[in-house]
């Protein structure tokens, strides 16, 4: 267990599920967490809304097959909302179609179900400091895998055409799934500056965070 300082942060997390046992199992896993805090649970899509306005969590554990409102519908209102929490999607399988169409409504990565304990812990707090929680080998299966490969290729050459060579080296790093502490070890900047880049970058692309860029990365082939 980590125990929090007095001046660590505690995260505030919602976990969205429609099965109790599934539920119960990442309430007790994720509580051993010292600096992890369930502040509210939902078991379909509506539940889900109203906890994210209700809590105002930083992270959201978001099953995306639930009867009712699912949790695509869900990611999709939520991530409209000012200042939205992460949203992390949950599966039982890492083919699941509709974990890319998740990543591309705004979630900021997914998780099996079946993620051992420890790493689900460690991938909460990584989404909690606004990083993506997907793998490059998960991204690019993923869309490779997608309907539309061709075209969304196309559209995603254009979008990136008019990035600067810098912008372009940040974006493929952002593909790799690079914090930002190696993006800076790797072209000589730092923090600061990267943070800086790409903020602006995920502006100038309208991507909402670093998960959609990096997937932008990799339909675009500038990932590999």
């Amino acid at each position: 267990m980590r125990t929090p300082g007095k001046d660590d942060r505690v995260i505030r997390l919602v976990i969205v599920d429609d099965e109790p046992m599934v539920l119960a199992h990442l309430r007790t896993v994720l509580t051993s967490a010292g600096d992890i805090d369930i502040v509210g649970q939902a078991q379909d899509g509506a539940e889900a809304v109203e906890a994210a306005g209700r809590f105002r969590p930083d992270v959201m554990l978001m099953d995306l097959r639930m009867p009712g409102v699912d949790g695509l519908t869900a990611i999709e209102r939520i991530v409209e909302f000012p200042d939205p929490p992460a949203l992390v999607a949950l599966t039982t399988f890492d083919t699941d179609s509709h974990v890319l169409e998740a990543l591309r409504a705004g979630a900021s990565g997914f998780l099996l179900k079946s993620t051992p304990p420890e790493d689900l812990i460690g991938l909460v707090r990584v989404a909690a400091d606004g990083h993506t929680v997907l793998s490059k080998e998960a991204a690019r299966r993923m869309v490779s895998a997608s309907a539309g490969e061709h075209e969304r290729s196309r559209e995603a050459r254009e979008r990136t055409a008019d990035l600067t060579d810098r912008e372009l080296d940040m974006l493929v790093c952002l593909g790799e799934g690079m914090p930002n502490a190696a993006i800076a070890a790797k072209l000589h900047l730092s923090e600061a500056t990267v943070k800086s880049y790409v903020s602006r970058m995920l502006t100038k692309l309208g991507c909402a965070n670093r998960t959609q860029a990096g997937l932008l990365a990799h339909e675009a082939g500038l990932a590999g």
